[in-house]
């Protein structure tokens, strides 16, 4: 009976010692399994076809694997057995499995010579459809080269034949550098890049029309084409400061376009008016004529203290892609009071920067209800700047635009897409910044 027990007692100790060795090889295999499904799918987007992309994915879940469960880890040998990369209505699966095997001791006496533990795990990355938008506004001169590597990294994670993707960028207009594929998928990363590279910072910043654009881009693809995940990413600098409008002048003649008020300059007594609606015209009045009621100087005894037609008052909606249109108000009382009073410098200025600001918040609404997610990347110090008419920042309204809880308590919804923002301090923080909201656009569903 004593040795009756023993060999029970040892079968016991057998379980324990090497049930539990087992156990401990098995929960680190599963995390090596589970990284390198996950770097897999990061890789995925690396390559110009299917055949590049798998190798890519591959060869970086043999990396993560190989990272996260060393050779001979407590006496077991870890072999990845196979990496399988599928392609499939826009979505790329990455099965991975592996096992380790590993000798017993007191199990031997039960019969067993070795165990080997396994692991699976899987990774679906989502099709994308995504509409890249770029502040290219004069006061990103200075960080322009930050700006394009940043961007260009940024669209260096995605997957050329999967993804959909549209670039965008404005200023005091908005340009389409790359329209987004409405049928098939995947995106030219080479014509993007070289469009990121000619950006040309000057102007002021609509960003209504951005967004506006970006929403358009995205939507322009017929419903049952749509990719599972749709995403804006919004950058900038600043809060918005102006949006397109077809303003009554004095002399309707002369005055008839459509335009961007520009207001950058009402604060230093300057004359301004209506800019064009493309950034690459920007730097050049629509219409010269087309002036509000302001003086170039002062001094009253100066040339240039002329008075020039002027603006007789905001439109009561927006009407810049559209006179008929009355989805967007201007003059409102909320979230900002707007009056459509341009008669003076600072009532023009206070009234056309609230209302650029109602209105980028109010496309970002309107495109999360679509179930569009925002993603908001604001750079530098001014973004904290409290010094506008109602002492709010710049970061308030990407906040705003990305309906994040620490944002602004009037805007957040959480019946609605909750996006990212994130900030970066500076031009060396952009990448970074980037690469986080890339993470968050390829969150993977296991």
């Amino acid at each position: 009976m004593t040795a009756i027990a023993m060999l029970v007692m040892i079968a016991v100790v057998g379980l324990v010692v090497d049930g539990g060795l087992a156990y401990l090889v098995k929960a680190r295999l599963n995390a090596a399994v589970d990284s390198a499904a996950l770097a897999g799918a990061r890789a995925v987007t690396n390559g110009t076809t299917q055949t590049q992309q798998t190798a890519s994915a591959q060869a970086a879940a043999a990396t993560y694997f190989a990272a996260n469960i060393p050779s001979n880890y407590l006496l077991s040998t870890p072999q990845l057995l196979s990496t399988n990369v599928t392609f499939n209505a826009g979505t790329a699966i990455i099965d991975v499995r592996a096992q380790a095997p590993m000798p017993v001791s007191f199990m031997r006496i039960m019969g067993f010579s070795s165990l080997t533990p396994a692991a699976y795990a899987q990774t679906i990355r989502r099709d994308l459809d995504m509409a890249l938008v770029v502040d290219t506004s004069g006061s990103l001169s200075a960080s322009g080269p930050g700006v394009r590597s940043a961007a260009k990294t940024f669209l260096n994670q995605f997957n050329v034949t999967q993804d959909r993707v549209a670039l965008v960028h404005f200023a005091s207009g908005v340009e389409v550098d790359n329209a987004i594929q409405t049928t098939a998928r995947g995106f030219d990363r080479t014509s993007m890049l070289s469009n990121v590279d000619a950006f040309n910072f000057s102007g002021g910043t609509s960003s209504f029309e951005g967004l506006y654009t970006a929403r358009a881009q995205l939507n322009g693809i017929p419903t049952a084409s749509r990719s599972a995940m749709r995403v804006i990413v919004f950058f900038s600098d600043g809060a918005p400061t102006s949006f397109f409008t077809s303003l009554t002048f004095n002399k309707s003649t002369d005055c008839n376009v459509l335009g961007t008020p520009g207001i950058g300059a009402l604060d230093s007594g300057y004359g301004t008016g209506l800019w064009a609606t493309n950034v690459s015209e920007a730097t050049a009045n629509a219409n010269a004529s087309c002036m509000f009621n302001y003086r170039y100087s002062s001094n009253p005894n100066s040339a240039y203290n002329r008075v020039y037609y002027a603006a007789q008052k905001l439109p009561a909606y927006y009407n810049g892609r559209g006179t008929t249109q009355t989805e967007f108000p201007i003059v409102t009382n909320t979230p900002r009071v707007v009056t459509s009073d341009v008669s003076a410098d600072g009532i023009a200025q206070r009234n056309i920067d609230r209302a650029a600001r109602n209105l980028a918040e109010a496309m970002a609404n309107k495109a999360r209800s679509e179930g569009i997610i925002v993603l908001t990347l604001g750079l530098g110090a001014g973004l904290k700047d409290t010094s506008d008419y109602d002492n709010e920042t710049g970061e308030d309204v990407l906040k705003c635009l990305a309906n994040v809880a620490d944002g602004p308590s009037r805007c957040y919804n959480p019946s609605q897409p909750v996006g990212m923002y994130c900030y970066a301090a500076t031009t060396a923080d952009l990448t970074p910044c980037f690469s986080r909201l890339a993470s968050a656009i390829l969150r993977i569903s296991k």
